[in-house]
């Protein structure tokens, strides 16, 4: 390929990982905000929380982005760029998987941990941010991480808003060299590696917050077997 064409794809990538790291943070406050108000104590925020859900989890990612695109222009009068209508529509449909994980995480601590809270007056503030939450985050990261990795993936579908992302910068490199093996070889490629990079961020910051909670892996002591005491062996 010409620098003019590895240019193309170097902004494809900048732009990606802008959409990434924008609707990762949306999801992320989604997230929590959705996964709290289902383990409210109040039946309108759960079924609220819970219908919202369900909405997003039952919708095509890229049926929402075609109505954020598309539709909303049509019922407020205004358009969203490309960046931010791709941003909206991934955050609010992977945070909407991302509340489960939330969810799921909370019920999973020692209800005696809640207990405690409440025997020492805590408000429920204090209760889930003091008790509930430093025990709960360390076990959402492993799924996070799944998660921010569908959310890559699924970056490449604001490709049909025209958006010039990775997997649109490679469509136009394509066509430019009617080339399909080795350009989506590279795109494959590319994506796999920033796949791989956020893996080991996210398990890095597992570990990190485990460690703060007293939950860091025990390394596995090697002990060296005297000579002679195997099993069936005896000193001669």
């Amino acid at each position: 390929m010409t620098s003019g064409l590895w240019e193309l794809v170097l902004k494809g990538i900048w732009v990606t990982i802008q959409l990434l790291v924008f609707s990762a943070l949306l999801a992320a406050a989604v997230s929590f905000v959705v996964g709290v108000a289902r383990t409210h104590r109040l039946w309108i925020v759960r079924f609220l929380a819970g219908f919202y859900t369900e909405v997003f989890r039952g919708t095509s990612a890229l049926v929402m982005i075609f109505w954020v695109f598309f539709v909303l222009p049509l019922a407020f009068g205004w358009q969203l760029v490309p960046l931010w209508a791709g941003t909206l529509a991934l955050g609010l449909t992977y945070g909407a998987y991302g509340s489960e994980i939330v969810r799921g995480a909370l019920n999973a601590v020692d209800p005696a941990q809640q207990e405690g809270g409440i025997a020492l007056s805590f408000t429920p503030w204090q209760r889930l941010r003091l008790i509930l939450l430093p025990q709960a985050v360390p076990e959402m990261i492993p799924p996070f991480s799944n998660l921010l990795v569908e959310l890559l993936k699924g970056t490449a579908l604001v490709s049909i808003m025209g958006m010039g992302d990775l997997a649109f910068s490679g469509q136009l490199v394509r066509l430019a060299l009617q080339e399909s093996a080795e350009i989506y070889t590279y795109i494959l490629l590319i994506y796999f590696v920033i796949a791989f990079l956020l893996t080991r961020v996210m398990r890095g910051l597992e570990k990190k917050l485990k460690a703060g909670v007293g939950k860091a892996p025990e390394r596995k002591k090697v002990v060296a077997e005297p000579v002679g005491t195997g099993v069936g062996g005896g000193v001669a």
